[in-house]
C-alpha cells in the first residue's frame, strides 16, 4: 500500500461517534471542572486503612451522583520485598532514635505492617500492585454538587480512606478517568499505593447479583445488569401475599411494567381481571386471541352487573363442613343475602350520599320485602340461581312506589321513590337496572370504564365498588386458582365522605392470600392515599404489598414516599431521576434498583394505548 494513501486512511474521522462521546463543553478550574451543564470535582485516594471488609471498594462505586475510576498494576514482587525490607529497617531505626512517644508509636506501626506484607508475598505467595482510586461527584446544579460532594467524603472517611482534591491537575484527572483516554502517568504517580491483589479483589461484591427466585419469570435487569427472576405466589420468612403496589408520575413506565407482567402471569396460567379507566389494555385483551375478553364496563346489554343480584360469599375456612352450614342456616351467622345487604348498604350510600338513618331504614325493609317477592330469603342457596332469578331496580321502584300509596309513612316512601327513579328510569339506569349479562368464564377479562370518566363522582365511585363485588366473587369462589386482579388508576375509587370502597378494597387484599388471588394498586401519587380521613384505609393499601414498584417522582409525593417507605438519599435521587423504566423494587424486605428491559415480541402484543 501506498505510505500516502495509507496515512489518509489513518486521517479519517467517524464524526458520528465523534459528535456522541465529545461532551458540549469543557471547563477546568483549580479545584473544579464543567462538563456541558454538568458540575464536577475530581478526588483521588490518598490512604488506605490497614484492614479492610469484604466488598469495600463497591462503596465507593456506589456512592450515588458520582463516577470512580479504580486501576490496579501488578509489580514485580522481589523488587518490592527489596523496597519495603528497606523501608522497614529505616523505621525500626527513627523509632530507636525518636524522642516523643507519638513518633516512635507512629514508626513501630509502619514497620510492623512492612512485616506483615513481606509475610504475605514471600511466604504465602501473595501477588501485590499498584492500585488507584479517583472519584468524580457530578450534578447539575450548584446546591446538590456541594451536598453530594459532601456525602462522598463521608463515606469515604467512614471507610477510614482518606481523600483529597488534586489541585491544579483537574483536567489530567478528567483524561484519567475517562474511558476515552489512556490513563494518565502523572495522576498515577500521585495516586498509585502498594496493595495486595486479594484486597483489590476482595473489594467487589460478585458473589452476588441479581435476583432470583428459582422459578417464576424474568421481571427486568437490576443495576448491575443481571436478571431479576420473580415468582409472586412464593410464600415464606417476609412474603406472605402476592399483592402489588406500583406508583409513579405520568409517562415514567408504569404501564408497561404492568402489562409485562400480566402477559408473564398469564403465560403461566394465572386468571387476569382488569378495571380499566382509560382503555389502554383493550389491544392487549384482544390480541390474546380468544384467551381474553373485553368488556364495556358501562352498562348496557354486553356489560351491566346487576347490583341486586345476590353473590355468593367466601368462607375463610378452609373447608366448610356439614355442621358448619347447618349453624349458619339455623341463623347463627351471616348468609348470603345477609352479607350482600350489607353491600347494598355500601352500594346506596355510594349512590346517594344524601340518604338519612330513615330513608335507609325504609329502603332496607323494601329490599327484604322485594327479595321475598322473588322467593329469596334468608337461607335461599343463591349459588342456585340464574341472573333472571334477581330482582332489579324497576322493581324496586314500582314496589316502593306502591308503598308510598299504601303505608302510613306515605311521606318516607314518596321521597325514597324519588331518590330511585334515576336509577330505575332515568339516565342511570342503562347502567345498573337490568339483569347482569357479563358471563365470562375466560382467563383474561378486561372491565373498561372508560365511558364512565364523564360522569358524576358519586356514579364514578358507585360503579367501582359494584365492579369490586363482581371481582372479588372471581377471586374467592375457587381456592385453586390463581387470580390477579388489576386496579388502574386506583385514586378513582377514593372518596373521603365515603370510604366505604377503600375499606371493602383493603378488607379484600388483607383476605386474597386466603384464596390464592392478588390485587395490583396502580396509581400515580401516594398522597391521594394518605388524606387524614380515609388514612387508615388508604395507607394499608400501600403497606400490605410484599412486592412495590416506585417509579419517577418529585415534590410533595417523593417527601411522602420517602417517609412512608424510609427510603435512603440513594433511593430518593433514583425516584427523582423519573428515568422511564427505572424503578425501586422491594421484595419483602429487599431492594432492587432495577431496568425493565422488555421483549420485543411482548412489545407487539401491548398495542398502542398507553404503556409505549
Amino acid at each position: 500500500m501506498p505510505k500516502k494513501q495509507a496515512v489518509q486512511e489513518r486521517d479519517i474521522i467517524n464524526a458520528a461517534l465523534l459528535n456522541v462521546i465529545t461532551p458540549m463543553g469543557l471547563e477546568f478550574t483549580k479545584n473544579s471542572l464543567s462538563v456541558g451543564e454538568n458540575l464536577g470535582k475530581i478526588y483521588g485516594l490518598i490512604r488506605y486503612p490497614q484492614k479492610v471488609e469484604t466488598e469495600w471498594l463497591s462503596k465507593i462505586t456506589n456512592i450515588p451522583s458520582t463516577i470512580a475510576s479504580i486501576g490496579f498494576k501488578p509489580v514485580d514482587n522481589a523488587t518490592l520485598i527489596n523496597a519495603i525490607s528497606r523501608s522497614v529497617v529505616q523505621q525500626r531505626g527513627l523509632a530507636e532514635g525518636a524522642k516523643d512517644p507519638l513518633s516512635r508509636q507512629r514508626a513501630e506501626k509502619a514497620a510492623e505492617d512492612g512485616e506483615k506484607i513481606i509475610m504475605q508475598i514471600d511466604r504465602e505467595g501473595e501477588t501485590v500492585g499498584l492500585m488507584s482510586v479517583s472519584v468524580m461527584p457530578i450534578s447539575k446544579d450548584e446546591r446538590t454538587f456541594k451536598k453530594v460532594c459532601r456525602r462522598a467524603e463521608s463515606i469515604i472517611s467512614v471507610l477510614k480512606c482518606k481523600m483529597r482534591v488534586i489541585p491544579n491537575l483537574q483536567k489530567e484527572c478528567f483524561q484519567h478517568i475517562s474511558p476515552s483516554f489512556p490513563t494518565n502517568g502523572k495522576i498515577e504517580s500521585i495516586l498509585q499505593k502498594i496493595v495486595p491483589l486479594s484486597t483489590f479483589v476482595g473489594g467487589f461484591p460478585f458473589a452476588s447479583s441479581g435476583f432470583n427466585d428459582g422459578e417464576g419469570y424474568y421481571l427486568a435487569l437490576d443495576a448491575s445488569g443481571s436478571l431479576v427472576i420473580v415468582d409472586i405466589w412464593r410464600r415464606g420468612s417476609d412474603r406472605t401475599n402476592s399483592n402489588f403496589v406500583i406508583m409513579g408520575n405520568s409517562g415514567v413506565g408504569k404501564s408497561t411494567a404492568i402489562k409485562h407482567i400480566i402477559m408473564s402471569e398469564y403465560m403461566k396460567g394465572t386468571k387476569i381481571i382488569v378495571i380499566d379507566p382509560e382503555s389502554e389494555y383493550k389491544d392487549l385483551c384482544y390480541n390474546l386471541g380468544c384467551g381474553g375478553d373485553w368488556v364495556n364496563a358501562v352498562g348496557g346489554a354486553g356489560g351491566r352487573f346487576n347490583p341486586l343480584q345476590v353473590r355468593p360469599s367466601p368462607r375463610d375456612d378452609e373447608q366448610e363442613n356439614e355442621a358448619d352450614r347447618l349453624y349458619r342456616d339455623e341463623g347463627y351467622g351471616m348468609n348470603d343475602l345477609a352479607l350482600h345487604m350489607k353491600n347494598l348498604e355500601i352500594f346506596f350510600s355510594l349512590y346517594i350520599p344524601s340518604l338519612t338513618d330513615m330513608q335507609k331504614a325504609v329502603l332496607k325493609k323494601s329490599l327484604v320485602e322485594l327479595y321475598r317477592n322473588f322467593n329469596i330469603t334468608w337461607d335461599t342457596d343463591v349459588a342456585a340461581l340464574s341472573p333472571e332469578d334477581f330482582p332489579i331496580f324497576s322493581d324496586l321502584y314500582k314496589l316502593v312506589k306502591e308503598k308510598a300509596d299504601t303505608e302510613q309513612d306515605r311521606q318516607a316512601y314518596a321521597d325514597l321513590s324519588l331518590l330511585l327513579y334515576d336509577i330505575a328510569e332515568g339516565s342511570d339506569s342503562f347502567i345498573w337496572n337490568g339483569h347482569t349479562t357479563i358471563k365470562s368464564e375466560s382467563r383474561f377479562v378486561c372491565l373498561d370504564t372508560n365511558a364512565l370518566q364523564g360522569t358524576s363522582d358519586n356514579i364514578k365511585r358507585t360503579q367501582y365498588f359494584n365492579l369490586l363485588t363482581y371481582c372479588w366473587e372471581q377471586m374467592s369462589r375457587n381456592r385453586d386458582e390463581r387470580v390477579l386482579l388489576i386496579c388502574d388508576e386506583a385514586y378513582l375509587m377514593i372518596d373521603q365522605k365515603v370510604p366505604q370502597s377503600l375499606v371493602y378494597l383493603r378488607n379484600a387484599m388483607k383476605r386474597a392470600r386466603k384464596y390464592e388471588a392478588a390485587l395490583a394498586i396502580i396509581s400515580h401519587s401516594v398522597i391521594d392515599f394518605l388524606s387524614e380521613s380515609i388514612r387508615q384505609y388508604g395507607q394499608a393499601l400501600l403497606d400490605i404489598p410484599c412486592y412495590k414498584l416506585l417509579m419517577g417522582t418529585d415534590g410533595p409525593n417523593l417527601k411522602e414516599t420517602a417517609k412512608l417507605y424510609d427510603l435512603t438519599e440513594a433511593e430518593q435521587e433514583l425516584l427523582l431521576a423519573r428515568k422511564r423504566g427505572h424503578a425501586l423494587f422491594m421484595v419483602g424486605a429487599k431492594r432492587l434498583h432495577i431496568n425493565f428491559e422488555i421483549p420485543d415480541y411482548k412489545m407487539m402484543y401491548m398495542g398502542k394505548a398507553g404503556g409505549r
